[in-house]
């Protein structure tokens, strides 16, 4: 199996330093959703891995979560394209869970559930927290420049040798070249 892991917020949509907390502020990121369709064109298993912390602190329920999915997968699907899985992780910081990235809880859950090794397998996100997660489970960490991720590289935190593009259509183009 061809997997992909893909980060939401600042991934495939805009994001915002104030949440994302209805279905009208999902708003994508030019490029995503073709970028996912090549994907699933090109046999990938294409699943989201999200921290969504807004659920934790009370600025959405999980029903307007499942608003927002319903509303990225109805996108992704127009655009003639599909989204496998999304696991997310409702949690703040102080729950100290083992699923908020950068611990590895969720892309522990996407292995279990896809039975699968997650050695090498691209996991695109826009934080330290997404590469670390990724560094944890052995999956190849890749960072966009969109959402955090310029503020990411421009702090001279990003682990060496981790791939950096401008966006997620930018990775993916690369990804379908090699091949």
């Amino acid at each position: 199996m061809k997997l992909i892991i893909l980060d939401r917020d600042g991934v495939i949509n805009h994001d915002s330093d104030d949440y994302i907390k209805s279905p009208d502020e999902w708003v994508p990121i030019p490029g995503s959703l073709e970028a996912i369709t090549s994907l699933k064109r090109a046999g990938y298993t294409v699943v989201v891995a999200t921290n969504q912390s807004g659920v934790g602190r009370g600025l959405f329920d999980l029903y307007t979560l499942q608003q927002i999915h319903a509303k990225m997968q109805q996108e992704v699907a127009r655009a003639g394209g599909k989204i496998d899985g999304i696991f997310f992780c409702p949690h703040t910081p102080d729950d100290h869970c083992d699923c908020r990235k950068p611990k590895p809880g969720l892309l522990l859950d996407i292995a279990k559930k896809f039975n699968c090794d997650l050695m090498d397998v691209p996991a695109v996100g826009d934080s330290l927290r997404d590469i670390e997660s990724a560094q944890t489970v052995g999956a190849r960490p890749v960072l966009v420049r969109t959402g955090k991720g310029e503020a990411v590289v421009k702090s001279g935190k990003l682990p060496a040798g981790v791939a950096v593009y401008a966006d997620l259509a930018a990775f993916v183009d690369a990804l379908l070249a090699r091949r």
